[in-house]
């Protein structure tokens, strides 16, 4: 079964999200803006959400980490809970 480490930074507006990817493509550290901006707990600890398996996560999100390249920033995707930059750090088929 498929399984994916990731990481994301989590904000109320689309704009923001945009505002943090463009600082990230810029040399910014993903894990420090994660402490600073995220809204979900995991920014703590740089955005790291850990190990899981497709269905865990809501749809969107799951389309993103399951379909996207290891390594680089995706987004802004878009849940319930607002907008997310991701990173999938690790996946295995």
């Amino acid at each position: 079964m498929a399984k994916a480490s990731a990481r994301h930074i989590l904000v109320s507006s689309e704009q923001e999200c945009l505002d943090l990817m463009k600082r990230i493509d810029e040399g910014e550290d993903f894990a420090a803006l994660a402490a600073e901006f995220s809204s979900c707990p995991s920014g703590k600890q740089g955005g790291a959400l850990g190990t899981f398996g497709p269905g865990q996560m809501v749809p969107e999100f799951d389309a993103a980490v399951f379909g996207g390249d290891v390594g680089q920033v995706q987004g802004p995707v878009k849940t319930d809970f607002g907008y997310h930059l991701l990173e999938v750090t690790e996946r295995t088929d």
